[in-house]
């Protein structure tokens, strides 16, 4: 059985420009069909980093949470999230709440964390009339494509994150942290390797600074991990880059990227970061019904702008610390 690929057992589809993908007959029981297929399944994405399954016809919020269940090794609540989600049952989150207008370009989720899922997990109820998709990129490519000299550097210094917490863009400090105490925050913030300051007014503000490239626990490859491109200003639309700046200030906008030594990241560099995602993206228009399966540190993943309702499940599975991933900037915890 061993001589077996996870495509010759499950007739996985392999097309340039699309995730592989995988037609499934819908049996009525989902939640069984991804307990006869889970070691199949997780097979495929250990070898292609994400896979579409097509087919299963996925109903509502009991049945995906089941088949969450039953692919994963647990489900994970979210800490530090950048944006607010809905809850709908433990461990099953809505998409991010991001203007549909507004791309979420390519990342790997909490990436910025000492502890981050290993799997990520969608499942489609309904699919937008225009857009929407969830891209994927292979990470070990997006690296080799970038230029040695930009590469090197972030593997030196790693990448920084600045965020200052608000109650009107992006996660407040109680949907990021779970409670907005002080004494509690601080405790995680110290635990997590995070520098925090209270502002004047009383708002949050921290800086954390992490590695931007990592070898996978199970592989062994290099791969380009991180938010860097995602979260930096340059990413914003105009008008809405200079809205936060002049409401919040250039040192306030709700997060940011720097080099991890602390310079800016420049316009040119974004740009070149994600053109090299563009390149690299695969995508596929959601069904209702499908489930994608994304291994969160080989393949960075996106959500594209889109018209009409729009309606992803998300879960995070398989905790990894980063520890485990040869980071190749130090990080302490307090």
């Amino acid at each position: 059985m061993s001589s077996i690929s996870p495509e010759s057992l499950l007739d996985v589809e392999l097309h340039p420009g699309r995730p592989p993908m995988l037609q499934a007959a819908a049996t009525g029981d989902a939640p069984g069909w991804a307990a006869g297929h889970r070691d199949a399944l997780r097979g495929v994405v250990a070898e292609h980093g994400a896979v579409l399954v097509r087919g299963l016809g996925l109903r509502d919020v009991a049945e995906v949470r089941a088949v969450f269940e039953r692919l994963s090794t647990g489900l994970m609540a979210e800490r530090e999230a950048f944006a607010p989600r809905r809850i709908y049952a433990d461990g099953v989150y809505s998409s991010a709440q991001w203007p549909p207008n507004q791309p979420m370009c390519m990342h790997h989720e909490l990436s910025y964390t000492l502890e981050f899922p290993g799997l990520m997990m969608f499942a489609c109820l309904t699919a937008p009339t225009q857009g929407g998709a969830t891209g994927v990129a292979d990470a070990a490519t997006v690296l080799e494509a970038l230029p040695t000299e930009l590469t090197e550097r972030f593997e030196r210094e790693g990448w920084l994150l600045t965020r200052s917490y608000n109650d009107e863009i992006g996660s407040s400090v109680i949907e990021a942290f779970g409670t907005d105490e002080r004494s509690a925050v601080e405790s995680y913030c110290r635990a997590n390797a995070i520098e925090f300051e209270w502002q004047p007014d009383g708002a949050l503000r921290t800086r954390q600074r992490r590695s931007a490239v990592v070898r996978h626990p199970v592989t062994g490859r290099r791969c380009w991990f991180n938010q860097v491109a995602f979260l930096n200003e340059w990413t914003l639309a105009p008008e809405v880059r200079e809205y936060l700046i002049e409401v919040y200030g250039a040192e306030g906008l709700p997060f940011n990227t720097r080099f991890g030594g602390g310079d800016p990241i420049g316009e040119d560099v974004v740009q070149l970061l994600n053109e090299v995602y563009e390149a690299n993206t695969a995508r596929e228009p959601w069904q209702a019904g499908d489930l994608m399966l994304v291994d969160n540190i080989r393949t960075a993943h996106s959500r594209e702008p889109f018209e009409g309702s729009r309606d992803v499940l998300v879960a995070m599975a398989d905790p990894v610390r980063l520890s485990d991933c040869s980071p190749t900037v130090e990080v302490t915890a307090r």
